[in-house]
């Protein structure tokens, strides 16, 4: 990961964090038994941005 990106993932996922703890009615609903997540709410969704932006890239990349 380059520079860049790695502060845009960084604060993406600050961010996205702080949402969630503001209003944790967004977050999906846990059940009450089974396993713990390893992975947070807000990590998953960095993530999926992140790999959305990417596409998205590579798409305005072919399309030039």
């Amino acid at each position: 990961m380059d520079t860049d990106l790695d502060t845009l993932a960084t604060a993406l996922h600050v961010t996205i964090d702080d949402l969630l703890k503001e209003h944790p009615e967004w977050a999906p609903p846990r059940p009450a038994e089974g396993f713990a997540p390893k992975t947070t709410d807000s990590e998953l969704i960095t993530v999926a941005v992140l790999g959305a932006r990417r596409r998205a890239g590579l798409v305005l990349e072919w399309s030039n």
